[in-house]
């Protein structure tokens, strides 16, 4: 396993992140003060033009489905169209919906598949579930804040209507972390058991250029 601790934190009750170059780091997920796993992958040059594929092909794109291990590749194929380029992309994706099942247990999940040509959630926020699973195809992707770097208070209302940079949730833009395309991060939410109070703060990026986004999310579904 390649993984490298963030030391910036002096306090080690605090929440931490996680970075590796395999994707056994996404294990580390369990760690009680870990709350963001990233996998450091880079996207073949094959998955890349994929992507930008079903873009052009499709740049109003939006699934919402519960899928499973045995079926999700047949099921994002078909509703991609069934091209060469979708299916190299929904084979991905098939790849990605086991490992989440797998490394949770899970018999099934909700698969969200987007192309997005603005920011869906533009402030930043926690989420009420225990985990999700997001990676961006294409485009600029998610932007996330340290735990040490935020002033959670200033979450939602407590913002006051006020922007991200006025609000005092963090000091500096230099706090804000930002994921790279075909990287693929582990969140965890403020559902996640003992994570109350600890869930990863993160938001849409501001997108430029009128540059397209595929992002794809994975999701706890109630059984």
């Amino acid at each position: 396993m390649s993984s490298i601790l963030d030391s910036s934190m002096s306090n080690t009750s605090l929440a931490r992140s996680i970075v590796g170059t395999d994707p056994e780091v996404l294990k580390d997920i369990y760690i009680e003060d870990i709350n963001i796993v990233t996998w450091q992958r880079k996207l073949s040059h094959l998955i890349a033009d994929a992507s930008e594929s079903v873009i052009y092909s499709n740049p109003a794109l939006q699934i919402s489905q519960i899928v499973t291990p045995q079926d999700a590749y047949s099921s994002v194929n078909e509703l991609l169209g069934g091209s060469k380029m979708s299916e190299l992309l929904s084979e991905d994706i098939s790849e990605l919906v086991d490992m989440f099942c797998c490394l949770f247990g899970l018999n099934r999940t909700g698969l969200r598949l987007s192309v997005l040509n603005s920011a869906m959630c533009p402030k930043f926020h926690v989420d009420r579930v225990p985990c999700r699973l997001i990676t961006t195809y294409h485009g600029i992707a998610t932007e996330w804040l340290p735990h040490h770097a935020a002033d959670r208070s200033k979450l939602g209302h407590g913002s006051k209507g006020m922007p991200d940079d006025q609000s005092g949730l963090f000091n500096t833009l230099e706090d804000i972390q930002q994921l790279h395309q075909g990287e693929v991060a582990l969140l965890k939410g403020e559902s996640w058991e003992g994570n109350q109070g600890a869930g990863l703060i993160h938001r849409s990026p501001q997108l430029i250029d009128q540059t397209n986004r595929l992002i794809l999310t994975l999701d706890f579904i109630d059984e």
